[in-house]
């Protein structure tokens, strides 16, 4: 990707960073860039040179659950908040705030008064914000009608077909960075893309951030595996947006999980504090394996998920009323014969269909689904499994979507080849989002004027003004005679993955940053760092 970018100086009026010189199209199908022949053919063949705008949906939600069911999920997670409870383990801050909000505390345990979480959260939470990219075009809407996806989180393993499966590094990390920033339908850099394990523990989150504020311009998400570590994210945002710039608006997003069953523990509502007090967005979800920590039921599921993610959401407003959240929902099937998770099943589906419901009736931004699969291979059984999860993502109305590309194993794996064939599939929901064209040329009724009964379609104008636009075509699938693709060297899906990511980061070319911006950067990094010592646990 060419960077012809200038660098835009932080204020108030935009973020510190660079505006990309490759085209892009916002919302719903807004300006395409002048690239001439080679951006178009690029686009055609699925490069990495067009860049697409977040979703705006113009297809409805589907939906599973009426008024009356829903209302009683609503009833059964204030029954849980009030008489069951939630422990908020190691925080005195936490429950000093429930206090002193009028719960019952006995010890580390929280009973809340029916109906005070859910008011917490609609009379204070936005229904929808904007992260700021420090490329302003690259900056997304969270809620409404906007979907953005983000790469997979939190692996400690990667793979490819040259290497196998191995503990990921640093270079790792910076290169799935790189292949989010270049592909056309990933909005969003995302956050620990995989485990960095030739880091010390106590200072990968800096080596972390600083490749998403150097290696892309997209908006991306903060450290959560410490307090202090979360406080160092803020600090790196603002010398990278500027301090009154953060102050003002959201610039990072965060990944706050409930220990479930019921619990939040300190390292969580740690983080969840520092991001709310800075009005930095966190996404509050139940890390749920159903069956074992939650009912088996969906119904049993989505109750507690509701329960505890409310918690979570009406903290932060009593941390700082306003603050930006997000109603996460992860939610997995188990084989009961294992106890291992499974993914692509109905149920599954079903919670992700009526937590959207949920969610937009409480009236905030929803996160939920993704491109998962417990495969331990980029095969069948990968694909099918994450399409079954992709397709509810988008047909579910969530919000922002973590693990849009990548995930394999039951996310124990970043598979380079798994993420290409995923952000492939990714530019075929944008395109199914935008529901149908009813345009005059979407009509095309002059094309059946013109070509009338028992002709064919091929040679008219208005397929000789569309051809090149009328359909979707994947950058990966091979659709050549058997004799062709044979000649070509007979690759399969994964092969063709393989060569494509190669080729992606040979082609990368970083982002412009203000070299003052950067360097800054660098010295906070190597301040922080030289303070403790390495510690690997």
């Amino acid at each position: 990707m060419t960077d012809q970018s200038l660098v835009a100086n932080s204020g108030a009026d935009h973020p510190a960073g660079a505006k990309s010189a490759t085209t892009n199209e916002e919302g719903r199908g807004g300006r395409r860039g002048r690239g001439g022949a080679e951006t178009r053919r690029a686009a055609r063949r699925g490069g990495a040179r067009e860049q697409l705008g977040q979703i705006l949906r113009k297809i409805p939600c589907f939906e599973v659950m009426n008024v009356e069911a829903l209302e009683i999920i609503e009833h059964n997670a204030d029954t849980v908040l009030e008489e069951v409870g939630l422990e908020f383990r190691g925080d005195a801050e936490a429950l000093q705030l429930w206090k002193d909000a009028g719960c019952d505390v006995q010890g580390e345990r929280v009973h809340f008064p029916r109906g005070l979480c859910r008011e917490l959260v609609t009379e204070n939470a936005p229904q929808s914000f904007t992260q700021h990219a420090r490329n302003p075009e690259r900056s997304v809407q969270i809620g409404g009608d906007a979907t953005v996806f983000a790469p997979v989180y939190g692996p400690p393993f990667v793979s490819d077909l040259d290497q196998g499966r191995r503990y990921g590094t640093i270079a790792d990390f910076q290169n799935f960075v790189k292949l989010a920033y270049m592909a056309p339908a990933m909005h969003h850099s995302g956050g620990t893309v995989c485990e960095p394990v030739d880091v010390p523990v106590n200072k990968r989150h800096l080596d972390m951030l600083y490749a998403h504020m150097r290696y892309s311009d997209k908006a991306f998400m903060g450290s959560v595996t410490a307090p202090e570590r979360a406080e160092d994210a803020v600090a790196m945002a603002k010398i990278l947006f500027g301090e009154d710039f953060v102050r003002d608006n959201t610039v990072m997003i965060s990944l706050i999980n409930a220990n479930s069953p019921m619990v939040w523990d300190d390292t969580m509502v740690g983080a969840l504090k520092v991001y709310a007090r800075n009005n930095q967005a966190v996404i509050c979800t139940p890390f749920i394996l159903a069956g074992a920590m939650a009912p088996c039921t969906v119904a049993g599921t989505m109750t507690q998920t509701l329960a505890e993610s409310l918690a979570g959401m009406a903290l932060a407003q009593l941390v700082r009323p306003g603050a930006p959240v997000v109603l996460g929902s992860f939610a997995s099937s188990m084989s009961m014969q294992s106890g291992a998770p499974t993914f692509g099943t109905p149920e599954p589906a079903m919670v992700l269909y009526g937590m959207g419901q949920l969610a937009r009736r409480l009236g905030v931004p929803f996160r939920s689904g993704g491109g998962l699969c417990g495969s331990k291979a980029v095969d069948a059984q990968s694909a099918y499994e994450t399409a079954n999860t992709l397709l509810p993502t988008l047909l579910g109305g969530v919000n922002f979507v973590l693990h849009g590309a990548g995930w394999l194993e039951g996310g124990l794996v970043s598979s380079y080849e798994k993420f290409m064939l995923d952000a492939d599939q990714l530019t075929m929901l944008q395109a199914m989002a935008n529901g149908v064209d009813m345009s005059e040329n979407g009509q095309a009724m002059d094309a059946i004027r013109e070509v009338g009964p028992g002709k064919h379609f091929l040679g008219c104008s208005h397929t000789q003004a569309n051809f090149q636009t009328a359909f979707w075509r994947s950058s990966l699938a091979d659709n050549n005679s058997y004799e062709q693709w044979e000649s070509e060297g007979g690759l399969n899906a994964a092969q063709r993955a393989n060569k494509q990511w190669k080729d992606w980061l040979a082609a990368y070319e970083a982002p412009a940053i203000d070299p003052g911006v950067d360097e800054a950067l660098l010295a906070f990094i190597a301040e922080k760092k030289a303070a403790v010592p390495d510690a690997f646990t």
